[in-house]
């Protein structure tokens, strides 16, 4: 057997492709990595909730969510990092001043700060997923809230990077935010499984292709860009693979030697 390595995929435009299927060659590979001992994980921007079905297809108990604030090592919760609640209030009266929605997000749930706008909609539903944020304009009341999503048009998210110093925003659609705690990142919820399993640099290894993969190809030794990903992506990863829909995770496990 080869020496037992952690490996970290992104979801979107990674393990699923862009109609947010699971190629077979991706599905194949990764059984193939858990029969040779090696430990697989998921490192995504989604809720918990979003990719339980995948999980489960996957078999797959480890994983990094919420872009690193909410994170579970086999089944059990690990680290968790939410977000100021007296910061996202004052940002929410800010943004619905703009006509800017809110979705408040916890592990379990999403809540919508308004009835309905076309924004949730036009975003939520590329992402394909059995769950739609209802109406709770006070959900952030008495739990703890991992991510929210800010609605706004391209570029109208600055105003809010200048005043509220304790988020950091990151664009994943052409209409929607992702706002997380200043710091945040998959790299940093990484870290904590990392600190616990103990594997040294050159055995672990990590797939992703967004903007918020960025930090986490920078800070794993063995990094693969998908070749559909962000030109940052490819810039910032030792490697890159062919695109998802070519068979791309199946190449890149090849190309780094784990198959």
């Amino acid at each position: 057997m080869k020496e037992q390595s952690v490996i970290f995929f992104d979801i979107d435009g990674t393990l699923l492709n862009h109609e947010k299927k699971l190629p077979q060659s991706t599905k194949e590979a990764v059984f193939k990595l858990k029969e040779l001992g090696h430990v697989v994980a998921i490192a995504t921007g989604r809720a918990p909730f979003m990719f339980e079905d995948l999980r489960k297809e996957l078999d797959i108990n480890t994983f990094v969510s919420y872009n690193g604030q909410y994170v579970v090592l086999n089944g059990e919760v690990l680290y968790t990092n939410p977000l100021n609640i007296t910061s996202l209030v004052q940002l929410t009266e800010a943004a619905l001043k703009n006509n800017h929605p809110i979705v408040y997000m916890n592990h379990e749930d999403m809540k919508a700060n308004v009835p309905e706008h076309p924004y949730i909609k036009e975003s939520i539903d590329t992402l394909k997923i059995n769950a739609f944020p209802t109406y709770d304009p006070y959900y952030y009341k008495g739990r703890e809230l991992y991510q929210s999503l800010l609605f706004c048009p391209e570029g109208e998210e600055q105003q809010y990077e200048e005043k509220f110093k304790d988020f950091d925003f990151v664009r994943w659609h052409p209409v929607s935010v992702d706002v997380l705690p200043k710091g945040g990142s998959k790299a940093k919820g990484i870290e904590q499984i990392i600190q616990r399993l103990g594997f040294p640099p050159e055995r672990q290894f990590a797939f992703g292709d967004g903007l918020n993969d960025v930090e986490m190809l920078k800070a794993i030794e063995n990094s693969v860009a998908m070749g559909n990903g962000e030109p940052i992506t490819k810039e910032v990863a030792k490697y890159t693979t062919k695109s998802v829909e070519d068979d791309g995770i199946y190449h890149g496990l090849q190309m780094v030697g784990l198959l």
